[in-house]
C-alpha cells in the first residue's frame, strides 16, 4: 500500500491525500473519517471495504469524451473530505462507519470488472482521494488487463497525489461546484482556490478532464457566477475542455430548494457557449447532448440519456473535415 503522510511532530502526523492537509494525533482519523493514525502511520481504514459496487456507462460518470459508449465498473466506500448539504450519495460520504462483512482486494474488483465486460475502472459515488491507496493498487492492477482508470472527484486531491497519478489515473471527471470562496469554505468545507489549481494541474499533466457543475438554485446560479465558471475553464483549461452542468434535484439537508429549471440550464448553456466554449452539455434533464465537431459542426455523437445512438469518429477524427476531437477514443 502506497504512503501518503508525514511526520509533523511526535504526536501528530499529517495525511498528504488532500489538501486539508489534516495533522492527526495517535488514533484519531482527519476530517474524511476513514484514514486515521496508527502508530506514528496513516492508515486508509476503507482500503478493501467498498461500500457500493456498479456497471455504469461511462457517459452517467459523465465522461462523453472518453471511450463513448463503454462501460465503467464502478466503486466507492464511505467518507468524504468535504460535507456537501446537497449531495446525493450522503448516505455513504457523510458517514465512517465501514462494513467490513467482505474483503475486496485490488485484483478481485479487476475481475469483476472484466467478469462485467468493462473497459475502465471508475473511482466515484464518494471522494475517491480519501481512498487514493486502495484506488491506486487496483489501477495498477488494472493496467495489466488493459483497463483505464477514471476518478469523479471534488478536486481537492493534495499536489501529491495527483503528481503520483500521471500514468496511472487516465481521466478526472472534476466536481466545480461554485465559484465563490466563501461558500465553499462554508457550506462544502473546502478552499476554492485549491480546487481550480487542482484542476489546471490535471490539465497540466496529460490527465484527460471534463468538468461537472451542479446547478443548486439560489446558490450558484446567478449569471455572474456561472460566467466566472465558465470562463476559468475556457481560459485556464482550454476551450476544448468538455462542462457538464448538470440539474440539481431536492436531496440532503437541501429538501427545501426547487428542482433546477430547464431555463436556467439553458442559460448556462448559452453563457458556455458565449465564453467560447466547444463542448456543454446539460445533464439530468433529458437533452441528448450531441457532440458538434468544433470546425465543421458535424454531428460526431449522438446520444440518448446515457447511451450512445450514434459515433460517427474516425481514429476520433471528423468524418468530414478531419479535425481530431479532443478527448480519449477507441482506433477502431
Amino acid at each position: 500500500m502506497s504512503q501518503f503522510y508525514k511526520v509533523y511532530n511526535e504526536e501528530r502526523v499529517i495525511c498528504t491525500l488532500c489538501q486539508h492537509y489534516c495533522k492527526i494525533k495517535e488514533g484519531n482519523t482527519g476530517i474524511c473519517g476513514v484514514n486515521k493514525n496508527v502508530g506514528g502511520k496513516i492508515e486508509c481504514l476503507v482500503y478493501g471495504y467498498p461500500s457500493a459496487l456498479a456497471v455504469d456507462p461511462i457517459e452517467k460518470k459523465p465522461l462523453y469524451h472518453f471511450l463513448p459508449a463503454t462501460k465503467a465498473f464502478s466503486l466507492g466506500t464511505v467518507g468524504c473530505n468535504f460535507h456537501c448539504p446537497f449531495c446525493q450519495n450522503w448516505r455513504i460520504s457523510q458517514t465512517s462507519k465501514i462494513d467490513k462483512s467482505e474483503y475486496f482486494s485490488p485484483e478481485r474488483i479487476v475481475q469483476l470488472a472484466l467478469e462485467n465486460g468493462a473497459d475502465s475502472i471508475a473511482y466515484t459515488y464518494n471522494e475517491p482521494t480519501i481512498f487514493y491507496p486502495y484506488a491506486k493498487d487496483i489501477a495498477l492492477e488494472a493496467q495489466k488487463y488493459g483497463l483505464k482508470n477514471i476518478f469523479v472527484t471534488d478536486g481537492y486531491e493534495s499536489t501529491e497525489v495527483i503528481e503520483d497519478m500521471v500514468g496511472i489515473i487516465d481521466a478526472a471527471n472534476v466536481d466545480l461546484k461554485a465559484f465563490d470562496e466563501a461558500y465553499y469554505k462554508k457550506e462544502l468545507g473546502g478552499d476554492l482556490h485549491k480546487v481550480l489549481e487542482s484542476l489546471k494541474l490535471f490539465v497540466k499533466k496529460g490527465i484527460w478532464v471534463e468538468v461537472t457543475t451542479l446547478i443548486v438554485p439560489s446558490k450558484n446560479d446567478s449569471d455572474e457566477e456561472l460566467t466566472k465558471i465558465a470562463k476559468f475553464i475556457a481560459d485556464e483549461l482550454g476551450v476544448y475542455v468538455p462542462w457538464h452542468i448538470s440539474a440539481f434535484h431536492p436531496d440532503y439537508k437541501e429538501n427545501n430548494l426547487p428542482r433546477t429549471s430547464m431555463e436556467t440550464l439553458e442559460k448556462a448553456y448559452r453563457i458556455g457557449k458565449s465564453v467560447g466554449l466547444n463542448h456543454v452539455y446539460m445533464g439530468n434533464s433529458g437533452y441528448e447532448n450531441p457532440t458538434l465537431c468544433p470546425k465543421c459542426s458535424k454531428m460526431l455523437i449522438q446520444r440518448a440519456y446515457f447511451g450512445v445512438k450514434e459515433n460517427h469518429l474516425i481514429k476520433g477524427c471528423c468524418p468530414s473535415c478531419h479535425y481530431k476531437l479532443e478527448g480519449v477514443f477507441d482506433e477502431q
